[in-house]
């Protein structure tokens, strides 16, 4: 193998073609936790406006009140769902949950953690996130 199959960089590491769905899984895990955090802060700033009192509250919330807002708020709800049930996936994972037997390495490898189970969950956080960020965009918007 030349040496210039390893320069990808970022590139080849978020590759998802390479790895499959785990990949992708991967990716939605982290940037789900960094939106998290990104929301966490942004919320003890909205909420430390309560200080200013009620009129210096009213016109805090009136921002979140808007088209933005609510799209915002659904990604939100959207990040919150995968990162639970992503993240109660890899618990059960690394707990020895639905990872198959152990057995012998043989060529090629092919890791017992990355089954049908592991792949189902990962859909099935996918879709009750999508559905999870609907249902909240149904409930902001209005029917």
């Amino acid at each position: 193998m030349p040496s210039d199959d390893h320069r990808e960089g970022i590139k080849g590491m978020a590759n998802p073609s390479r790895y499959g769905i785990e990949r992708v899984a991967y990716w939605l895990m982290r940037l789900s936790g960094l939106g998290l955090l990104a929301y966490f802060i942004g919320h003890i700033y909205e909420t430390s406006n309560i200080l200013r009192g009620q009129v210096g509250w009213d016109e805090f919330l009136e921002l979140t009140q808007t088209t933005e807002g609510h799209i915002i708020l659904a990604i939100v709800i959207a990040m919150c769902v995968f990162h639970t049930v992503n993240g109660i996936r890899v618990m059960l994972g690394h707990g020895g949950v639905g990872v198959g037997k152990p057995a012998r390495p043989d060529y090629p490898y092919d890791p017992a953690s990355q089954n049908y189970r592991h792949k189902i969950g990962i859909y099935s956080a996918i879709l009750l996130a999508a559905i999870a960020m609907m249902y909240g965009l149904a409930v902001m918007f209005g029917e």
